[in-house]
């Protein structure tokens, strides 16, 4: 939530792909955007904070990103991976600070290549 923090992870980071949430201000908001795009390892990829309820998620991120592979968004903290009909794969990583209804804080790793995605991981965190 602050501009310093981006910064310090844009310096480590070979390429950071990231966007504004709810929670940040207009220092961050000037540096991200709201949705961000990407293709890595042949995989068509967009990073969004908000996608709205559970109920009807994989529908509505499909007709929203319909030229995408994979979804990765976050807001509620709470882990999530399905597959849309038609193929979008959806995930969020739940939050590694602050778990909110969750047992545990969570991050989660992947690999994308030859337009695959592969080894979704689902890490917990100790407290």
């Amino acid at each position: 939530m602050s501009l310093e923090s981006y910064e310090a992870l844009s310096s480590r980071a070979r390429r950071l792909i990231a966007v504004y949430g709810n929670n940040d201000g207009p220092p961050l908001r000037a540096h991200l955007p709201e949705v961000a795009e990407a293709v890595l390892g042949g995989v068509r990829l967009a990073v969004v904070h908000e996608t709205g309820p559970a109920t009807g998620r994989e529908r509505r991120c499909a007709a929203r990103f319909p030229d995408h592979d994979l979804l990765v968004f976050g807001h509620s903290h709470i882990p999530w991976d399905t597959t849309a009909p038609g193929g979008l794969r959806l995930l969020n990583p739940g939050s590694p600070t602050d778990r909110r209804r969750q047992p545990h804080a969570t991050y989660m790793t992947l690999t994308l290549a030859n337009g695959l995605i592969n080894d979704v991981l689902l890490h917990r965190l100790a407290r």
